[in-house]
């Protein structure tokens, strides 16, 4: 499967913004439907954001859309994620994922620590 490795997490004061990178060493990432995932301290893995390998159509979990936004780059085999407006309860430890449809989610980044300040 392919490799992924994330980064961009950061401090940062609520209200400000922060992008975040999900690089694949695969060579069949144009393939892929890409996804988001955060950790919480004391929530389960939630789903964030994903954006699918045909069109690039997207989706986003209630509690980020109008302030996150996820793309990709197919040529840098690169998905990001922008997050505007942050907010302390964004605070988690954000996961990079990938599968091809109908298999689910088979790799995963090791993920890269948000913290929003209040």
């Amino acid at each position: 499967q392919a490799q992924l490795v994330e980064t961009g997490g950061g401090l940062v004061q609520a209200g400000g913004s922060l992008r975040l990178s999900c690089v694949a060493s695969g060579r069949t990432f144009s393939t892929y439907n890409m996804a988001w995932f955060r950790q919480a301290p004391g929530k389960e893995r939630e789903f964030v954001a994903a954006i699918r390998a045909s069109f690039g159509a997207t989706s986003y979990a209630d509690s980020v859309k109008g302030r996150f936004t996820v793309s990709r780059d197919n040529t840098k085999s690169t998905v990001y994620l922008q997050m505007n407006s942050l907010k302390p309860e964004d605070t988690a430890v954000y996961y990079c994922a990938g599968g091809i449809g109908g298999y689910g989610y088979t790799s995963w980044g090791q993920g890269t620590q948000v913290t929003v300040s209040s």
